[in-house]
């Protein structure tokens, strides 16, 4: 069964299910991935169930987890110009696999959603949401990040009462505009389902990886100037 054909299966209340799993599982593996590591297989799955769904957002989430860490690694006063070379490789990696991974989650719920979705009434623009749903919930996977990250600190040995105060406070407003992504993103789904607005997948078309896209990289002359 291919994935299109299998999206008549879904319904809104199986979208909805999706994006509030796709949230606390993000919560979840987020700690317990400071203590393992995951094994995902070398090849993306081509379930296009609810599995293959939280497949796709654990590996997004997979892919924030260690551009976060790599980024810090990046900022180290310490670090020799390979290794911040190295970093600048690995982020660049890292952030195109993030932009493709969103894509793909937004293929799927497009995909899901135009199956069911009530028809487009005639003469009516359709309207558009300015964040895709893919987008949304690579937002809710770096938000997952920083409260663990903030926790992290308040708990922290040494890390001083004003640091920890000012910790708990962030991690307040934090927790705050997560919770008020996901009621957003489940009423854009409610828009959805009403027919006041239409899915669509937003490409990123990302350039920085591409060498035919890079002046620096397919015009970089012996001699050039450094970096400013």
């Amino acid at each position: 069964m291919n994935q299109e054909s299998s999206m008549t299966d879904f319904t809104f209340d199986d979208i909805r299910a999706f994006i509030a799993r796709a949230f606390l599982d993000q919560d979840q593996t987020v700690a317990s991935w400071h203590r393992q590591e995951p094994a995902f297989a070398p090849d993306i799955t081509t379930a296009s169930g609810a599995e293959g769904f939280a497949e796709l957002v654990l590996r997004q989430h997979w892919t924030n987890f260690r551009l976060w860490h790599v980024e810090d690694r990046a900022r180290r006063k310490d670090a020799g110009p390979e290794l911040i070379a190295d970093c600048m490789y690995a982020i660049d990696k890292l952030k195109q696999e993030r932009n493709d991974l969103i894509e793909r989650l937004d293929l799927f719920l497009v995909c899901a959603l135009n199956s069911i979705m009530p028809p487009q009434a005639e003469g009516v623009r359709p309207r558009f949401n300015t964040e895709s749903l893919g987008v949304a919930l690579d937002r809710g996977s770096i938000l997952a990040l920083k409260i663990f990250h903030l926790l992290e600190q308040v708990e922290r040995p040494g890390a001083g009462d004003d640091l920890a105060n000012e910790c708990r406070r962030r991690l307040q407003v934090l927790t705050e505009q997560r919770t008020d992504l996901l009621q957003s993103v489940l009423d854009l789904v409610e828009d959805y389902a009403s027919g006041q607005k239409r899915p669509k997948v937003y490409y990123q078309f990302k350039m920085y990886n591409d060498p035919r896209l890079t002046p620096e990289l397919y015009s970089r002359k012996s001699g050039a100037s450094a970096c400013l």
